[in-house]
């Protein structure tokens, strides 16, 4: 399982929104919302779950259960030491800031 408050550390790393969370993951921002909104662990339907999961594991995001192998050996999140998906999408990011008539200093 997951807790909100991971899902919350999760799209921080990779510094997307909610909307962006609910586009990479095919769920409805509403969705989000009410999961990161949950006491501890997530709430939300299985396959809203597993779609969830997936979307961060393809972007280079690990989710770490409590007792798994860390520092603390508490839960959390991390990127995956081999990925550079979350590289690629920081850069779609920054094209669409760019696009969207923010200038970018030089």
């Amino acid at each position: 399982m997951i807790t909100a408050a991971q899902l919350r550390a999760a799209r921080v790393l990779l510094g997307i929104d909610q909307r962006q969370l609910a586009e990479l993951s095919g769920l409805s921002v509403p969705t989000i919302q009410r999961m990161e909104a949950s006491e501890t662990m997530v709430r939300g339907n299985v396959d809203s779950l597993v779609k969830l999961i997936s979307a961060f594991d393809a972007v280079g995001i690990e989710m770490i259960d409590e007792g798994a192998v860390s520092h603390s050996l508490g839960r959390g999140v991390r990127l995956k030491s081999n990925s550079g998906s979350a590289k690629v999408l920081r850069g779609a990011r920054s094209d669409n800031k760019a696009s969207s008539g923010t200038r970018e200093r030089t």
